[in-house]
């Protein structure tokens, strides 16, 4: 498990954070956990910028067109062939969601 995702885990595991928690109403202490996380481990292959790096960028310009559920999918789910893994059992479907409104928003905070 990514080191910036155990804080995370440890919280859901514990309770003290709802997996129902949706979209925009994820907890502040979260967010903040998954934007660090979207920064240091998302930004390793697609560079610290998002512009780019081993991976594409995945700036709100080079998601321009991308559905919200479309983005949370590949986030979940990873890209085969490719060096896109699946985050899913390390974080939620809604934290996902929140990652990809974000990006496509241009706005991790």
């Amino acid at each position: 498990m990514r080191e910036a995702a155990i804080p995370l885990a440890l919280a859901l595991l514990a309770g003290s954070i709802s997996p129902a928690a949706a979209g925009n109403h994820i907890d502040a202490a979260v967010a903040a956990s998954l934007a660090n996380t979207v920064r240091q481990d998302c930004g390793s292959c697609h560079g610290l910028t998002l512009k780019g790096g081993l991976g594409r960028p995945i700036t709100a310009e080079a998601l321009a067109g991308y559905e919200v559920h479309d983005l949370r999918d590949i986030i979940l789910h990873g890209i085969p062939g490719t060096a896109m893994p699946p985050w899913q059992g390390m974080i939620t479907e809604d934290e996902a969601e929140w990652i990809a409104r974000r990006l496509i928003e241009g706005s991790l905070e």
